[in-house]
């Protein structure tokens, strides 16, 4: 049988094409009783699940939506499992979708995920204007990942970046490393504090700062390593805004002839899943992403029960991971 259409629901409802449309994204322009009319015929169709058509008569949800920055790196996947776990022991689900680390698309993505009238909203590193969240936050409950915010119907969850990148630098300056350059997030959220952490760490040593502009992605650590080598005074170690940009960085300096880390050494953050992996074998700053997920939904759960109003500001210590690609400087680099 082919799939039931929304001209089945209406002639089954005994409406318009256009009042179904009203009902299935939940406009408040319906009346109760044709509403439910509609939804009956959807339901007898099966136009609809069944959770969405109760979610939207009566006006309550047990969906969380989740907007991902980049559905690329690992860390977001391992973000949303502990938000998934959180919320599948109280009884909700999750609706995913990214906006791809651009303005204009997550745009879009949070209208989609608001047209499905979601209990509350998880953010994975949103790159939107504060105007857009508030917009959304007006709407329902909002929780930030990994980006700061002073609006107070809006929850947030970060790590401490300074105090990351500092570990970094520090961990790099006791091997004898004093040629320390960083390789920035660009204007990408969290990008500011880590390299607050990077210019404080290399004053405090008494070191001379080297910030390359760069952005959180493999292709842009390896462009930034390549504008390096173009010109004169190579550093003695890399520290990356993240683990992709991170790796992107050893490909680049290795295509180039450098040896990581007896050449030169390099520093990821995150912790990732794949700095891991034995052939990366990548020293990183550690975020418990999984911990990151679980307060996120936590914070937008008590929100939906009505248990508090105000905000709640998360920030969790980093820590270090030293692996295999850090080591004293050699005298004489290549």
């Amino acid at each position: 049988m082919a799939r039931p259409t929304m001209e089945d629901v209406a002639a089954r409802a005994g409406v318009s094409r256009a009042l179904v449309s009203l009902v299935m994204r939940g406009s408040p322009k319906v009346s109760d009783q044709r509403r439910a009319a509609v939804l009956e015929a959807a339901g007898e169709l099966g136009y609809s699940p069944h959770a969405m058509a109760r979610s939207l008569a009566s006006r309550t949800s047990h969906v969380l939506g989740v907007m991902v920055s980049d559905l690329h790196n690992a860390f977001f996947a391992e973000v949303v499992d502990g938000l998934d776990a959180v919320a599948r022991e109280q009884g909700f689900e999750l609706i995913i979708n990214t906006g791809g680390r651009s303005p204009a698309r997550e745009r879009k993505a949070l209208e989609s995920l608001l047209s499905f009238r979601p209990a509350g909203l998880a953010l994975l590193s949103p790159v939107v204007p504060s105007a857009a969240i508030k917009s959304a936050a007006d709407q329902t409950s909002v929780v930030l990942v990994a980006r700061s915010s002073r609006l107070s119907t809006v929850d947030t969850v970060n790590d401490d970046g300074g105090r990351g990148i500092g570990l970094a630098v520090d961990h790099l300056v006791s091997l004898g490393h004093r040629r320390i350059a960083h390789l920035d997030g660009g204007e990408g959220t969290q990008a500011a504090p880590r390299r607050r952490g990077y210019l404080t760490a290399m004053a405090a040593h008494g070191l001379e700062p080297r910030v390359m502009s760069s952005e959180y992605t493999d292709a842009a650590g390896a462009k930034a390593v390549r504008e390096l080598l173009g010109r004169s005074g190579m550093p003695t170690a890399i520290v990356s805004c993240n683990d992709f940009n991170a790796v992107g960085a050893i490909s680049a300096l290795e295509d180039a002839g450098y040896r990581v880390p007896q050449d030169i050494s390099v520093v990821g953050y995150d912790n990732t899943s794949l700095a891991a992996l034995r052939h990366v074998s990548l020293t990183t700053v550690d975020q418990p992403r999984n911990e990151f997920g679980r307060l996120a939904a936590e914070a937008l759960l008590q929100r939906v029960r009505g248990e508090r109003a105000e905000p709640v500001r998360h920030l969790l210590h980093p820590s270090l991971v030293v692996r295999g690609t850090t080591a004293p400087p050699t005298t004489s680099p290549r």
